[in-house]
């Protein structure tokens, strides 16, 4: 067709470039395409480029080589340069969503369209991974071995000052509502992970099934969690080798090797846009495994998706039926904690359920492969207050999840929200000692007041018994919450991973905390503590303390801090914040 007549048939069928695309390119897609090496790319080359434009057929569209530039994205990473000449994409620029279209070349497969060149330029452009590049990633897939310290250092790609910026995956969180969303953008922008609440999931929204007929061109999600929570970045598959799959053309998280599932997917529709355009889309059913998340591309299997942590979350409000949540997680160290979070943030602020408002306790219970468990139990008073503590329930969560001394992860997270019916705040009033001396088996009275929300008055007094070890100390009773007499008595609120030498020490120590709700009444003593593994011990002989810090002194520490010789929990089932101290002299 010459070059005229393709002229004017753009004039006429401009307004409807599916119908102009689907003329101009009556051949069908290559099958099984030879690569086409980098060398043999030139200015002037006429290609296309296969992508999804609506639902979940591929379509081409024309483009023209530019040039290649030689190490742009780092050193023998280059990147082929092509004008975007088919007047649909032109009008719109490289969407995100596109990232892995297959870019043909004479029936060979030169690359992958992944990155975008600059932003507002009057024509426009994109960037593709050349074809040799998809190939090493795909060559790497193996059996992943689960890595549990594996890091998310964001998108590998260079600054936008640059010009070049890799097409992000269209990540989108479905099952969350904006406000909840909103509440955790900072956190997943911290991930890489700028996900938009633009789609959906269903699993009979695509028609492409499990072993089904993926090919080039055709869309696909990558998702971090999967069920009434949904997280997946969408893109394109750029290459098929029998079950193995490439895709995306440039990293989704940069986190190597991994274990995350491969979903079918559709487009609903193309929003264009002079900063980004992007594709919406709904995220399908899992039909195999990623195991690389590499420079130049993800790559997968076709067949079982990976194992991953289920979660359930049970939300109890007052006179209705329960409701539950049920979600699965990525196993991966980093992007856990946040996911699972956003998941309870959903159930407890999201709902019309009656009394939550008025406080609710939040009780979580972690079960892992050898049948060891983690229980915990916290007080809110409201969804607002666990909102503004939205960040210590993230790295408390952290903690329970992720596992510095084994590869291995939860077999099941459940999570169990009641509504307490009131407020569990209360404001401390007095608190007072009936004797600032004391001797050896006296009791000494402690006398604590507070008002309810309310404004109701209450008081309550306790008998403290002087033990005859005691004599001759100048002593400090404390009344404050439980994590802080935790920190007093030389526990730190994060335990170093060096301090410990075992999972089932790292449990233990997380499983020692004391209460969150209510105060602690304690009888302290400011005295040097050898610690082992985080077991505090007094008094231990000078030789034995220079021969274990000798060996481990990461293990072994020895400071200066309060040993509680009593303590009693007092006002349990409310929160308060007080701290108050007050001092004893203990005589002979």
């Amino acid at each position: 067709m010459s070059t005229a007549i393709q002229s004017f048939l753009r004039t006429i069928l401009g307004a409807t470039g599916v119908l102009f695309s689907l003329f101009l390119h009556a051949a069908p897609q290559p099958v099984d395409a030879p690569l086409l090496p980098l060398s043999e790319v030139k200015a002037g080359m006429k290609g296309e480029v296969w992508t999804v434009f609506r639902g979940t057929q591929p379509e081409p569209f024309a483009v023209e080589v530019t040039g290649v530039v030689d190490n742009a994205i780092g050193p023998g990473k280059a990147m082929i340069i092509c004008e975007l000449s088919d007047p649909r994409v032109q009008s719109m620029g490289a969407v995100a969503g596109m990232s892995g279209s297959p870019l043909y070349i004479d029936g060979r497969l030169a690359g992958a369209l992944s990155y975008q060149v600059q932003r507002f330029e009057t024509v426009h452009y994109a960037g593709f991974t050349p074809a040799a590049d998809l190939a090493e990633v795909q060559s790497r897939i193996g059996p992943p071995e689960p890595v549990a310290g594996a890091k998310s250092t964001g998108p590998a790609v260079t600054s936008v000052a640059s010009g070049y910026q890799a097409l992000q995956p269209v990540f989108t969180f479905t099952g969350l509502s904006p406000m909840v969303a909103n509440l955790f953008a900072d956190r997943f922008a911290a991930l890489g992970l700028g996900a938009t609440a633009l789609g959906g999931h269903s699993d009979g929204a695509a028609t492409v099934q499990s072993g089904g007929p993926l090919i080039p061109g055709s869309a696909i999600s990558v998702a971090l969690a999967t069920g009434d929570i949904t997280l997946a970045g969408t893109g394109t598959v750029s290459r098929v080798e029998g079950r193995r799959i490439t895709a995306f053309g440039h990293p989704m998280l940069a986190l190597g090797d991994v274990e995350l599932p491969m979903c079918a997917a559709e487009i609903v529709t193309i929003l264009p846009s002079n900063m980004q355009s992007i594709k919406v889309a709904n995220t399908g059913a899992v039909i195999g495994t990623i195991a690389q998340d590499r420079l130049s591309a993800v790559a997968g299997t076709l067949g079982p998706g990976p194992a991953m942590i289920p979660i359930e979350v049970v939300v109890s409000p007052l006179g209705s039926a329960p409701r539950t949540l049920h979600f699965s997680v990525v196993r991966q160290s980093q992007l856990t904690p946040s996911i699972v979070a956003s998941g309870v943030t959903q159930a407890i602020m999201s709902a019309n359920d009656a009394g939550l408002s008025e406080g609710f306790r939040l009780s979580s219970d972690v079960a892992f492969p050898a049948g060891q468990t983690l229980k915990g139990t916290t007080l809110y008073a409201g969804p607002q207050a666990f909102a503004q503590g939205l960040g210590d329930f993230v790295q408390k969560l952290a903690a329970n999840l992720q596992n510095p001394y084994e590869k291995t992860f939860p077999d099941k997270v459940k999570f169990t929200v009641e509504a307490l019916g009131q407020n569990p705040s209360v404001v401390l009033d007095l608190f007072q000692l009936s004797r600032t001396t004391a001797r050896s088996g006296d009791t000494v009275q402690a006398t604590v007041a507070w008002r309810d929300w309310q404004g109701e008055t209450h008081r309550e007094t306790t008998d403290i018994a002087i033990d005859p070890d005691w004599a001759g100390k100048n002593l400090d009773v404390v009344l404050v919450p439980g994590r802080v007499l935790d920190e007093l008595s030389g526990r730190p609120h994060n335990i170093p991973a060096a301090q410990l030498r075992s999972f089932d020490a790292y449990l233990a120590a997380l499983s020692d905390d004391r209460a969150s709700d209510g105060l602690y009444l304690a009888v302290v003593e400011k005295t040097p503590v050898f610690t082992d593994q985080t077991s505090p011990t007094r008094e231990l002989p000078g030789t034995f303390e220079r021969i274990a810090r000798g060996a481990d002194e990461a293990r072994y520490q020895k400071r200066d801090t309060f040993v509680p010789l009593w303590e009693r929990h007092l006002l349990p089932g409310r929160l308060l914040t007080a701290q108050a101290t007050r001092s004893i002299q203990v005589v002979e």
